[in-house]
């Protein structure tokens, strides 16, 4: 009996395959630290709990960073960065959106009215620097032929 397989089901496979092995090279002792880099600062003498905050900070630098390397086969291809990033600025615009929701949503009440602005060009940064990582790791993937 034979067992059939969609186009669809067969490239989900392969991509989720992919993001496994381009997870491996990610840290999880510097994911904690650039998330205590760029948010902290915004909590310090407040009553907060960070582990709520790195958690959430922690998912969207997740899909951030497998965003990057999905998109990474392009700049193999010899695309640069610039171009690279221009095709998917909406995805991260979403990934941006969700990380300030989430960072304001879990902020104490009434705290962050002064820095909002702030912390949206933070969440805007973090997300682009682990599209940048993701991109960087797994351009080198696909130069080593670790595909």
């Amino acid at each position: 009996m034979k067992v059939s397989h969609t186009l669809q089901q067969k490239r989900r496979e392969k991509q989720m395959l992919y993001e496994r092995k381009v997870l491996r090279e990610l840290s999880l002792v510097l994911l904690k630290d650039r998330v205590k880099q760029s948010f902290l600062p915004f909590f310090v003498g407040k009553d907060y709990k960070v582990s709520t905050l790195e958690d959430g900070c922690m998912d969207i630098a997740i899909e951030s960073f497998l965003l990057g390397a999905r998109f990474s086969h392009f700049g193999y291809r010899g695309e640069e960065e610039r171009m690279v990033n221009e095709r998917c600025l909406d995805e991260q615009k979403l990934l941006t959106d969700a990380l300030y929701e989430y960072v304001t949503f879990w902020s104490p009440l009434g705290q962050l009215s002064m820095s909002q602005d702030g912390i949206y060009y933070t969440c805007e940064q973090f997300v682009s620097e682990w599209w940048r990582d993701g991109f960087d790791k797994g351009k080198k993937r696909y130069l080593l032929r670790l595909k």
